[in-house]
């Protein structure tokens, strides 16, 4: 793969070095110099960036030092692989390094990854959009030293009763469980946390909305989770016969194949 001299801004993926893309993977691979957040990247993945590459940490660069090294290194005619975790547009803050990129008048392209919100749910085995029980997933932080818009305040949002997914709030889970309350959840509501989805240390606790805050101190998760919430959360959803999709339903016709009725 001949890449140009730009910057490419790729996800990662939640930790699993296997849960990259292939094509993040291949600009992995060729790229000359090689940017990514340390302190969430799986090293074994940054091993496999080729020999020749020049590989940087950017744990402790603020925006400035991070563009500036990219800036300088599209410039030199080399190509920059800027690797995030997850996916680079849920909570990536890839938009300033876009901006002051832009303004230096360098190209970039963003590469898609695996959100740790779906290495979440494939490690519980779960399906977060479950018929006739909820068909949206909110994907939201809890508000603490980041402020959220007055629209988007946790209590409004869990007034749909759907599926919500909670970065960053792993140190919020008291407030969290008030808000929720607030919007009319029931204390018995499902809730599954994985901290630190798809690495070797992975740790899952299913437990309920008011049991969150007890389970999150016994079990000593304050960051790196991942807070799944709502009904189709129930682990034992999989072995009812209810809430099936009309897509396999034998009396639904759709594209690919004539529904038969079930009198037939």
């Amino acid at each position: 793969m001949n890449l140009k001299p730009q910057v490419y801004i790729v996800g990662a993926g939640p930790g699993d070095p296997d849960l990259i893309t292939v094509k993040g993977l291949s600009i992995l691979q060729n790229a000359d110099v090689v940017l990514y957040t340390d302190s969430l990247v799986n090293d074994e993945l940054i091993a496999r960036a080729k020999p020749s590459a020049e590989v940087l940490k950017s744990a402790g660069m603020d925006l400035d030092e991070m563009v500036e090294l990219m800036i300088d290194r599209v410039q030199q005619g080399k190509s920059v692989a800027r690797v995030h975790t997850g996916d680079p547009a849920i909570y990536g803050a890839i938009m300033e390094q876009m901006g002051l990129l832009k303004r230096a008048g360098v190209a970039y392209e963003i590469v898609p990854g695996v959100s740790s919100v779906f290495a979440s749910a494939a490690a519980l085995q779960a399906e977060l959009t479950i018929p006739e029980l909820t068909q949206t997933l909110i994907l939201t932080r809890a508000e603490g030293r980041t402020p959220v818009p007055e629209r988007e305040k946790l209590t409004d949002l869990a007034k749909h009763h759907c599926t919500i997914a909670l970065y960053l709030s792993a140190t919020l889970t008291r407030k969290v469980m008030g808000e929720l309350f607030d919007a009319g959840w029931t204390p018995d509501t499902p809730v599954a946390v994985v901290q630190r989805a798809t690495w070797p240390d992975q740790k899952i606790v299913r437990t309920t909305l008011g049991e969150l805050d007890n389970a999150m101190r016994e079990h000593n998760i304050r960051s790196h989770a991942m807070i799944l919430m709502g009904w189709a959360l129930d682990p034992t959803l999989v072995d009812q016969d209810g809430h099936r999709s009309k897509l396999y339903d034998k009396e639904f016709t759709h594209k690919f194949r004539k529904g038969v009725p079930s009198n037939a």
